[in-house]
């Protein structure tokens, strides 16, 4: 594993889109599609660790990107914190 990891985020201009870029890779081959939690937990190791975190509605992951969309009640910077200490916790 590596010794560390890089999260770089960038919020949709309409804010409804939150792309997290790593410099590990999250899945190999085709991207994965999550539309809900129950998705979640039933997909790939990576998609079953995010599974847990509190305001994820959909989850797309392609080799090095993750795109979520939140539910309503929960803010941007909670789910950020969440899925960073997630993808340490993964990886590290």
């Amino acid at each position: 594993m590596s010794e560390y990891i890089e999260i770089e985020t960038e919020l949709s201009d309409d804010g409804r889109h939150l792309h997290i870029h790593t410099n590990l890779k999250l899945a190999e081959g085709e991207p994965e599609l999550y539309s809900s939690v129950t998705a979640m937990e039933e997909g790939s190791p990576v998609a079953q660790a995010l599974a847990v975190i509190e305001g994820i509605a959909t989850l797309h992951i392609d080799g090095r990107d993750l795109t979520l969309t939140r539910t309503p009640d929960i803010d941007w910077h909670i789910i950020v914190a969440d899925v960073s200490a997630a993808l340490k916790d993964f990886f590290l």
